[in-house]
């Protein structure tokens, strides 16, 4: 169980005094186990002592100093083990003598390989919770392929959704499925955690795929496959469930969103655009009929809209309280003035860089907000102090294992 919190404690947030260790790479685990260690937890990096973890190599980087990094293993310690050797799998079961909770997305049955099977774990400390992030789960024909957030965003429904009509599949330009990924497995930890703390439960396995929780978040496909035997279609920004419903520019070339999933927004957007008299029509009473009158409702909008600039048109439709959305690129998410005052981007002081801009935690917590204590370190940085203090080794051992390269 976690420790009594002191005030000290709840203001890093509700995980002080669990240990995760983070056993995983690119990117839904990882991610993971930030979320975790924003919120108290007492992360440990494991990657491997000459590679690292590969999004050491992800995403641009400032006089060598990789960014991403930065961010997604902020609040973690690092040590370099190969577990691949039976002496650092060795060394990562005495470390898991001691934790809460294992995040790993090593193809199926690569623990097992290294004699660091659940059954194993679970042998040395009953209440590990094992959490196995995969592309397609730990059972299935599919189990043993490599699986990327890519492949879940085909097969999910995602890209066959995404696009225009008359346009290829489109899949984003991010790392989609593994974020969605990695706040269900959050969730996930935190519920094998409760099932354990608070109902006396013991330590379980949690089979995570990328490929479920997106699968959710594409929305009813299958039922209405299932029971109507409907199988919906790419319709770019459009929505079958409401309209208007998609993007417009603006005189000054930049791009609004607008939404109008709520009948009484379609009606206040309608007027604000000079067109009331369609609200008398039958077909706009619903979503799904206005959806099948799209491109009349998108005429009237889009004209409406391109005759002023972006600000004009967010002023207007916000004085009429119909739902507008500007269309940012990351210049705009930093400067705009709601993400500044919510400090959903806030600053921190990296030992390489100095002050950065980062993403906050990513959510607000009156008693135990959580924070960004420390950014990402450099391979290695802990691993002495992790086996010397921690796991009672003597020096001689510790740089022994380094010079067969088995720490780093």
């Amino acid at each position: 169980m976690v420790p009594t919190s002191t005030t000290a404690d709840a203001a890093r947030g509700p995980l002080v005094g669990l240990r995760v260790l983070d056993v995983s790479t690119i990117l839904a685990g990882p991610l993971c186990c930030q979320m975790l260690g924003d919120f108290g937890a007492d992360v440990i990096k494991v990657e491997h002592p000459q590679k690292g973890d590969g999004m050491r190599g992800h995403g641009a980087a400032k006089d060598g100093v990789p960014l991403w990094w930065k961010e997604i293993s902020r609040n973690k310690q690092t040590i370099g083990l190969n577990i691949g050797d039976r002496r650092g799998a060795e060394i990562l079961l005495q470390l898991a003598t001691d934790a809460d909770v294992l995040v790993e997305n090593f193809r199926p049955g690569t623990l097992e390989r290294w004699g660091l099977g659940p059954d194993v774990l679970h042998a040395a400390n009953r209440g590990l919770v094992l959490v196995r992030i995969s592309g397609f789960g730990q059972v299935g024909p599919y189990s043993d392929r490599p699986g990327f957030g890519t492949l879940a965003e085909a097969m999910s429904g995602f890209a066959h959704l995404t696009g225009q009509a008359d346009a290829p599949p489109t899949l984003p330009a991010f790392g989609l499925a593994d974020s969605i990924c990695a706040i269900a497995a959050s969730s996930a930890t935190m519920m094998a955690l409760y099932h354990r703390d608070a109902r006396g439960g013991q330590g379980q396995v949690v089979d995570m795929s990328i490929l479920e929780p997106i699968m959710a978040a594409v929305g009813p496909g299958p039922i209405a496959y299932d029971q109507l035997g409907i199988v919906e279609q790419r319709h770019g920004n459009r929505s079958t469930n409401n309209a208007p419903r998609n993007t417009y520019r603006t005189s000054d070339d930049r791009w609004v969103a607008v939404s109008t999933s709520a009948q009484s927004i379609a009606e206040r957007v309608l007027r604000l655009v000079g067109h009331p008299e369609v609200l008398e029509e039958d077909w706009f009473a619903s979503g799904r009929q206005r959806a099948e009158h799209a491109d009349l409702l998108d005429r009237m909008v889009g004209d409406w809209i391109s005759q002023r600039t972006r600000e004009q048109v967010i002023d207007e439709f916000t004085r009429a309280g119909a739902a507008i959305g500007p269309v940012y690129d990351a210049a705009d998410i930093v400067a705009d003035p709601h993400v500044q005052a919510a400090e959903m981007v806030t600053r921190v002081v990296d030992d390489d860089l100095g002050d950065m801009a980062q993403h906050n935690v990513m959510w607000r917590m009156s008693e135990t907000p959580g924070s960004i204590r420390f950014t990402g370190r450099p391979l290695g940085a802990d691993t002495d102090r992790l086996l010397v203090d921690d796991l009672g080794m003597d020096q001689e051992t510790v740089d022994a294992l380094r010079a067969d390269h088995v720490i780093a």
